[in-house]
């Protein structure tokens, strides 16, 4: 008992490492060396900064994150891959690279390297663009070129990456909290027609603010602030300040602002989705304080969207307007493009206004006046809906998905009426035949949607770790396959999936079929050593479980009892044990009837157990079945049929040669004897006549 404990408790402090960050500042400068130099981990987000010294002074390179620690998104073993990511502080990539994963079509069979590969591919892209695996590309898109027989694999990596990236730039670079940059409301270029200073106030296009020295005095008021500035007191209806304020980057708003010189100056200073915003202002309380220093962040303007704080930073520009405001500061914001400013939605602006009270220790008492600015609709694009990454997968895998609904709703129908279907049984065995090869080449080869009980240990293991399931999301086939599968243990059982859609069962029937007619003798197991050998397949699923729960490392070698990985989902192309183990699991099916199906799949005994929910005794019995006919009991392959000649629905494979069989009046012996009686009855009549 002892020991378990002890077993149990490595396996927790295991699973926990396997979900935290494993890097230390000593690993990440030995990944980044000199002249880089690594910063302490920052206190809000897990990430370490990067610094270069450039002359005097000490410029930010970047940040170094692992994703694990800000974006755990499982794969399809339930355990999230640990990306390292370094972006620069425009939000672009430096580097991505693999630190672990537990994909189980890089683990083994396509290796390491093609996931190399595409982690590479994100060097020099940017989170301002949309980037997406196999997306259209195009202005404003970065397409990743994915990996043949991991698509949702990578998608799940690409997901980890973005989610981890946007919030150290959201935490560090001044994006937008609240949405991704690529996902905003795009100003329209070609909107445009002259307008004067007063046509765009009225518009809505320029918002502004004028505040009297008595409405500055009615901030205060009742705290200590009040009566505190003479001249206000003192001249209570001179302005304290008068604020135009425009966005400066919308050409319908910044080319009839300036002057065309300045218009171009502005336009040069900005890079690919920036923003910029023209402050004009007059009266006693500029928008330029005394100590202001030029390129910095203005102190005495502050801009909120939705809630969250956006950095504006002056741009250091001597810009001339078209319609001068005599004694007017004119200032030049920008707003970065990663900030993910949405023109659709409300700027709301604050004006801090600070008084002093006091000499030695002077108490700051601080009121803000309020701007809100929105711009017209006609301005800008309406921004694209946000989806969720998994979506991308649907939509690529739609017409799949079609021919698959259809071929699951033929199959329905055809399972309903199993009596029709196996009526006539050379016309049943050809269609089966067809059948079985629509599994191997389409569901198994081309749609990559083997059924495993690695799906059933990422599920736990995810649950395990108070995990979402989304990531099943990212393989479509396989989720809609897995939902018709569990509607169809209602009805039939196990059966459909083991005797229907599963590329590898339908593999070893077609290995069945090429042993039979090769002549090979058929390896006979007694009845009783049958019924043992079946229960290993429950002791296999125990144990995988098990180990998924208590030890994921174990469990990841256990799962390769299982040959579906190897011969349908790496067609084979995989180090030589695991190709051996599966052809021997087929060649057995030569001289074995679903040898590995019977006795060791361990997702079969869990669908087997699930199928005892079943409520239809769909297979038709007659009252000789079992007393005394047993002819479909010896016929059977899988040794499904109880001497009693009841079903045992459990290691049914719905191969419907009994069914066939009870419909024969050639192979099924009551039916043989009724049709001798009628012809005995039929002669003795004539015979009395």
């Amino acid at each position: 008992m002892r020991a378990f404990r002890c077993l149990l408790l490595l396996a927790l402090l295991l699973d926990g490492a396997a979900r935290a960050g494993v890097l230390t500042r000593e690993e990440v400068a030995r990944r980044f060396p000199a002249p880089i130099v690594v910063g302490v981990k920052a206190s809000e987000v897990p990430a370490w900064p990067l610094f270069k010294q450039n002359g005097t002074a000490t410029e930010l390179v970047g940040y170094v994150f692992e994703s694990i620690d800000l974006a755990p998104v499982p794969g399809f073993t339930g355990v999230p891959p640990n990306l390292l990511v370094a972006i620069d502080p425009k939000g672009r990539f430096i580097e991505v690279a693999v630190l672990s994963q537990h994909e189980p079509v890089f683990m083994e069979g396509l290796g390491e390297g093609p996931l190399h590969e595409f982690v590479a591919q994100y060097e020099g892209a940017s989170l301002g663009q949309n980037i997406d695996v196999g997306g259209p590309g195009g202005a404003g898109r970065v397409r990743l070129d994915g990996v043949s027989k991991a698509t949702a694999s990578v998608r799940i990596v690409n997901q980890s990456v973005l989610s981890a990236a946007l919030q150290v730039a959201r935490a560090k670079l001044g994006f937008a909290q609240g949405r991704d940059p690529g996902q905003v409301a795009r100003i329209d270029p070609a909107v445009f027609r002259p307008m004067d200073l007063r046509a765009l106030r009225e518009a809505g296009m320029v918002a502004h603010l004028r505040v009297l020295n008595r409405d500055a005095e009615k901030l205060f008021a009742g705290s200590g602030g009040e009566g505190l500035d003479q001249e206000t007191l003192a001249r209570p209806d001179e302005v304290f300040i008068d604020l135009y304020l425009a966005w400066a980057s919308v050409p319908a708003v910044g080319r009839n602002l300036l002057d065309a010189a300045s218009w171009k100056r502005l336009q040069g200073r900005l890079d690919s989705g920036d923003h910029a915003l023209l402050v004009m202002s007059t009266g006693r309380h500029g928008i330029l304080a005394e100590d202001f220093v030029r390129g910095s962040v203005p102190q005495r303007i502050a801009l909120r969207q939705d809630g969250w704080p956006i950095e504006m930073r002056d741009l250091d520009l001597d810009l001339k307007l078209r319609e001068p405001l005599p004694g007017a500061d004119v200032l030049a914001l920008r707003v970065i493009g990663q900030a993910g400013l949405d023109a659709a939605r409300q700027l709301d602006f604050s004006l801090p206004v600070t008084r002093n009270k006091g000499i030695v220790y002077p108490e700051r008492i601080t009121r803000e006046l309020q701007l809100a600015y929105r711009l017209p609709e006609h301005l800008y694009h309406p921004r694209e809906a946000p989806s969720p990454a998994w979506q991308a997968s649907w939509r690529t895998r739609l017409p799949d998905l079609l021919v698959l609904a259809a071929a699951l709703a033929l199959l329905a129908v055809a399972l309903a009426q199993p009596g029709r279907l196996a009526r006539n049984g050379s016309r049943f065995a050809w269609m089966r035949g067809a059948w079985l090869l629509f599994t191997v080449a389409f569901i198994g080869y081309h749609a990559q949607a083997q059924l495993s009980i690695v799906n059933l240990t990422g599920v736990l293991q995810a649950l395990r770790a108070g995990r979402g399931l989304d990531f099943l999301l990212f393989d479509p086939m396989s989720l809609a396959l897995w939902a018709f599968v569990l509607v169809s243990l209602l009805p039939w059982g196990r059966g459909t999936f083991c005797g229907w859609l599963c590329p590898f069962g339908a593999l070893q029937e077609l290995a069945g079929h090429l042993g039979r007619a090769l002549r090979l003798p058929q390896l006979a197991v007694r009845r009783v050593l049958d019924a043992r050998l079946r229960r290993i397949k429950y002791v296999v699923l125990a144990a995988i479980l098990g180990a998924a729960w208590f030890a994921p490392a174990l469990a990841d070698g256990l799962v390769e009892i299982e040959p579906f990985k190897t011969a349908v989902t790496l067609a084979f192309d995989r180090a030589w044990p695991f190709v051996a183990w599966a052809a021997a699991l087929l060649a057995l099916a030569m001289v074995s009837t679903k040898f590995f199906c019977r006795y060791l799949c361990p997702l079969g005994a869990a669908l087997a157990l699930a199928g005892r929910v079943r409520v239809l005794d769909w297979i038709r019995r007659r009252a000789e079945c079992g007393a005394p006919c047993q002819t479909c009991r010896h016929r059977c392959g899988y040794g499904a049929i109880r001497a009693d000649g009841k079903i045992d629905y459990g290691e049914c494979f719905q191969c419907m040669d009994c069914v066939a069989i009870i419909e024969s009046d050639s192979l099924c012996a009551p039916r043989i004897l009724d049709k001798k009686r009628g012809r005995t009855v039929a002669i003795l009549q004539v015979a009395a006549k």
